[in-house]
């Protein structure tokens, strides 16, 4: 499991780059606008628009496009363009499934890219249902183990509710039910943690272990769908292992 989180890490660092290019700022922006438009403007009362904003504050978005994105969704600002939040499934190289999250203007366009990326890696596309079966949606917190004893984040966020709670050499990655994911948020704020993560995803129910070399080939792979403009998240069911990701780091 140390592996993702090594991974998080890496993505972090990329989309700090990424938002000196406003790559990363649009994303969040389309984040905003999808949640601000199916829960309402107000991150007090719509949990989804309250964990995009906190997001899109953590990478140091300016408020006024943050506002900006809230009044688009909202309604407010009716020249805004109409984007939609849609969940493509599909296949990496040797069977790793895949969700694809993209939040698009143009639907065709959204898949002719990620088709085209996939293809040329021997993937493809799934109909609707044909791997999203293997995934549940689960609230996710990643917590700097030098805040925090990792005994001690343990035992609060199994307090306030979380599944299960892995430790690694940094980090101590907290997995919860949907419903639990704001209770435990809360009890670790109120120790004064703040995550480096915290967010709801899609979580395998099992995870396919490959050879060190096809691991990386997939690994490549979701980078590529992920660099389009149109994708937000993608979510595998690829098991990652510390050697695994030291493998990734040295062909990057």
């Amino acid at each position: 499991m140390s592996g993702h989180s090594k991974w998080s890490t890496i993505k972090r660092k990329k989309g700090a780059a990424d938002a000196k290019r406003g790559q990363l700022f649009t994303r969040l922006a389309r984040e905003i606008v999808i949640a601000a438009r199916e829960g309402g403007g107000d991150p007090e009362s719509n949990f989804k628009l309250r964990l995009a904003v906190d997001k899109a504050r953590a990478s140091n978005m300016p408020k006024e496009n943050i506002e900006r994105a809230i009044r688009r969704g909202s309604g407010e600002d009716k020249d805004g363009v109409a984007f939609e939040s849609v969940m493509y499934e599909g296949y990496a190289p040797h069977g790793v499934a895949l969700l694809i999250q993209a939040v698009t203007d143009n639907r065709n366009r959204s898949v002719s890219d990620i088709r085209r990326v996939l293809s040329r890696h021997n993937g493809s596309l799934g109909e609707g249902g044909s791997v999203s079966w293997q995934f549940s949606r689960k609230g996710y917190l990643a917590v700097d183990a030098s805040q925090r004893s990792p005994e001690e984040i343990f035992e609060m966020a199994v307090e306030a509710g979380a599944d299960d709670v892995i430790t690694t050499e940094h980090t101590v990655e907290i997995i919860t039910p949907v419903e639990a994911f704001q209770a435990v948020r809360e009890r670790l704020a109120e120790a004064g943690l703040a995550p480096d993560e915290a967010e709801l995803r899609m979580e395998p129910s099992t995870k396919v272990e490959l050879e060190q070399a096809e691991a990386v080939q997939v690994m490549k792979v979701v980078e590529q769908l992920e660099e389009l403009d149109d994708v937000q998240n993608v979510y595998s069911n690829l098991s990652i292992t510390d050697e695994v990701m030291a493998a990734y780091e040295a062909a990057m």
